[in-house]
């Protein structure tokens, strides 16, 4: 069930980018379909039964920890979207300067010779 959530908003953020013609509406459908890609990830790499990698003085789950590494590439892919996002966004604000509106058929006949 969880996981057809995490599709669904995949699938939104997907159509949203395809078929919305503003740049901020645009930029927010990446951020969703990268949100869920984001989640699906996480639900993938979480099992049950797994502990995490710290140690103490009674240890007796036998080794049976959770890989850091997918926790690390999140964190990775979190950063990486956020200043990809930021970069979109002066982008746009760039746009906004010259154009007055953001729609993006008013764009290309603007700038059309």
């Amino acid at each position: 069930m969880l996981e057809a959530f995490v599709f669904a908003t995949i699938f939104c953020g997907f159509f949203g980018i395809i078929l919305k013609k503003n740049l901020m509406m645009k930029i927010i459908s990446m951020d969703v379909m990268s949100t869920g890609v984001i989640a699906y990830y996480v639900l993938i790499a979480s099992r049950n039964g797994l502990f995490t990698p710290i140690f103490s003085n009674n240890n007796n789950n036998n080794g049976a920890y959770a890989d850091p590494v997918p926790q690390a590439v999140i964190l990775t892919a979190i950063v990486i979207g956020f200043s990809i996002q930021a970069l979109m966004l002066v982008s746009v604000m760039k746009l906004a300067r010259d154009n007055p509106t953001l729609e993006t058929s008013e764009i290309e006949k603007n700038n059309t010779p």
